[in-house]
């Protein structure tokens, strides 16, 4: 898994350089160096205006007493979103813009939470985080067999005199 995601970080920049000499073929050097840089300026505009959208959202799960779960998934896919937008490139720009957009950004840290997140913390607390934690009583004892259970006070219900 982690080879892949390895793999496709080092194919980006490959895209991104194939993308750029196709454009630039297209539309010309100049304008192509000119759509990065205004791609770029835009995806920060809207990174900084999100990153502010969701520091108001973490305070104000906080203040409500409330842990800001996917605010702070959202904090950080912003600060990646920023990440891409400042590598030059139209494949960076467009994963950016991608990880900005809040309505692109909810399946994403929806994905994050199921494969990366709750996987993690049900390894670190064994299984208590999802509730895949055993609680069926003693493991392996499934059969009905009454061989091993013993009467301890001889079938006696009333306690003992003295006892009470």
């Amino acid at each position: 898994m982690v080879l892949r995601i390895i793999g496709l970080l080092l194919l980006i920049p490959l895209f991104d350089a194939v993308l750029l000499v196709a454009v630039a073929g297209w539309i010309g050097a100049i304008q192509t160096v000119a759509l990065v840089v205004l791609t770029a300026l835009i995806g920060m505009l809207l990174v900084r205006a999100e990153g502010r959208h969701t520091a108001r959202k973490i305070q104000q799960r906080v203040e409500h007493g409330q842990l800001p779960g996917d605010e702070l998934l959202d904090g950080g896919l912003l600060i990646a979103a920023g990440a891409f937008l400042l590598t030059p490139g139209l494949v960076t720009d467009a994963v950016g813009l991608l990880l900005t957009v809040p309505v692109t950004r909810w399946p994403i840290r929806s994905a994050i939470k199921r494969w990366l997140v709750v996987p993690y913390i049900d390894r670190k607390t064994g299984g208590m985080a999802s509730g895949g934690v055993y609680v069926g009583g003693f493991p392996g004892g499934t059969d009905t067999d009454d061989s091993d259970i013993y009467d301890v006070d001889g079938g006696r219900d009333d306690p003992e005199p003295g006892h009470e």
